[in-house]
């Protein structure tokens, strides 16, 4: 055959190859399209690729196809190649009547269940440097079909024979007397091909991991695999880039997952690595879901996550905050009541843990304490003494922020002994500790009215009378008890309330000292200027 070479193939900017027209165009479509009609006497044709699968190795493979007048080996190492190269090409069918390379490379991919593990192996990792034609042609899902069979053939495992019918209760084995070297092999069968398939690009990962979930491999297989794919990538990754898109790839395929078979505890090994990783905030804030939907099981160690870089504060209390939200972002109804104990004790140990931290505004441990319905605690004690804490170490805030750092407790779910200690603590607001005590007097009162109604033979009844004071709108309730035949339980109340009603005592005395005070001043100034103001009201 007379050969010219009158056609200039530039591949990819790798390489340069002067090939014949006439030859190549009688196998390639593509190229046919482009100089088919051309006359041989045009010099010095030229066509550039700048995607052509496998580079200038791979084109050199397809014009010895052409050459050898449509001959050549096709094996599982070059047949990757040669089927993407010849789906791009357009060489599905000859055009005058020559060998069709599609199809040699087709029946080839008829006989990948013979092919060996290494060879599949092989195969996938050209694929990883022929996207995305090997995506688009096809062939790519070839060698994961193949690749997940053989998967699937050695995860699957026999049911225990002690789940078995009682029909074959005299055959049976008990799992429990199976050897230590059984569960080995048993752990091996489902895991042996992780090593291998670590080394693939993220994308491939994604592909693979999508199609075995979808042919419903075990869940909780894939997910170990992924966490096993994480760590292994972050020991050869050599950028930032790299580390931020294997951990992108690995989140978006855990969320796919069913929650249940994922470890929580990798999951928040996880978070704390992307701390350190600019992760796509999408990702992110599917790691956080993952986690926050299940924090009954985390612990304080696991919450108590440095804040970023540049902040002031000492803990990421925005990131527990969010985790929060995302506990109950279906409405704490839907959350069984167990868990929301849960979270809540664990939230109140936090947030005595936070509270010291001089740098907490007050708005971010208002929020802490207020994350949660108040269903969600039986007792706020904690958060009482946790609060204590933080308004030790913010002594400097003024009264309507103490007022508001204390505006998250209940009251009427603090214990008689918080109440008293509350009721002498100088460092609360005078109103809050009002509002403590009002509350509490309430509840004995309830309460022994209950015991007076049980209680038919007492030497005589309880009596309360409520005060109003002028100008105030709250009402003070003031206990007067005669000889009663409590319990030690109402006794201990009962002190309780004594102590707590000299401390209201002592507090009416410094507000009517400082009205008076006031007054005096006032009636000074409204003798020396024409206008007269308001008395402000310091006690309510």
């Amino acid at each position: 055959m007379d050969v010219t070479c009158d056609l200039e193939v530039d591949v990819n900017g790798e390489e340069v190859f002067m090939v014949d027209k006439k030859v190549i165009c009688s196998y390639s479509g593509r190229i046919n399209k482009l100089f088919g009609k051309s006359k041989r006497g045009t010099r010095y044709l030229k066509v550039i690729f700048h995607d052509f699968p496998g580079g200038a190795e791979s084109f050199e493979l397809i014009t010895r196809f052409c050459y050898n007048k449509g001959k050549i080996e096709i094996n599982p190492v070059n047949v990757s190649t040669l089927y993407c190269a010849a789906s791009y090409m357009e060489m599905e069918k000859s055009v005058s009547g020559n060998q069709n390379l599609f199809e040699l490379t087709e029946k080839s991919l008829e006989v990948i269940r013979y092919w060996t593990w290494s060879e599949l192996l092989d195969a996938l990792r050209l694929c990883q440097n022929l996207m995305p034609v090997a995506s688009s042609s096809g062939v790519i899902d070839k060698y994961l079909d193949s690749l997940m069979g053989r998967v699937a053939s050695s995860c699957e495992t026999s049911p225990c024979p002690s789940t078995s019918s009682a029909d074959s209760s005299g055959s049976r084995l008990s799992c429990d007397t199976k050897s230590t070297e059984s569960l080995r092999n048993s752990v091996f069968r489902a895991t042996w091909w992780f090593e291998d398939l670590a080394a693939f690009e993220p994308f491939l990962i994604e592909i693979l991991v999508k199609q075995m979930a979808s042919k419903n491999l075990d869940h909780g297989i894939l997910s170990k695999f992924l966490f096993y794919y994480q760590k292994s990538r972050f020991l050869v990754a050599k950028t930032m880039d790299e580390k931020c898109k294997t951990m992108e790839t690995v989140i978006e395929m855990l969320y796919l997952l069913d929650l249940s078979c994922i470890s929580f505890k990798t999951l928040f090994g996880m978070l704390r690595i992307t701390l350190n990783l600019k992760i796509s905030k999408c990702s992110r804030n599917k790691l956080e879901s993952m986690i926050g939907s299940q924090l009954e099981q985390a612990t304080l160690d696991n919450l108590l996550l440095p804040s970023p870089v540049g902040s002031s504060y000492l803990y990421d209390v925005n990131l527990v905050l969010r985790l929060l939200k995302s506990f109950i972002s279906k409405g704490a109804c839907c959350v069984p009541l167990t868990r929301l104990r849960k979270v809540a004790s664990l939230t109140d140990l936090y947030i005595a843990e936070v509270a010291p931290d001089p740098c907490l505004k007050p708005s971010k441990f208002l929020s802490l304490v207020r994350s949660l319905p108040e269903s969600a605690r039986d007792s706020y004690d904690a958060i009482y003494h946790a609060t204590v804490m933080y308004l030790e170490v913010h002594s400097g805030l003024s009264e309507e922020e103490k007022m508001k750092v204390c505006s998250g407790m209940n009251y009427e779910k603090l214990s008689s002994e918080t109440c008293s200690h509350l009721a002498q603590n100088k460092k609360f607001p005078s109103k809050s500790a009002g509002q403590a005590l009002i509350t509490q007097q309430v509840k004995l009162k309830n309460l022994l009215q209950e015991t007076n109604h049980a209680s038919p033979y007492l030497d005589s009844p309880c009596s309360f009378v409520e005060t109003e004071n002028p100008g105030n709108e709250d009402q003070q309730i003031v206990l007067y008890a005669g000889k009663l035949d409590l319990s030690t339980e109402n006794e201990k109340l009962k002190e309780h309330l004594q102590g707590m009603q000299w401390r209201v005592l002592e507090l009416e005395k410094v507000c009517r000292k400082m009205q008076n005070q006031m007054a005096k001043m006032m009636r000074s100034r409204v003798s020396s200027h024409n206008s007269a103001r308001s008395l402000p009201r310091l006690c309510s």
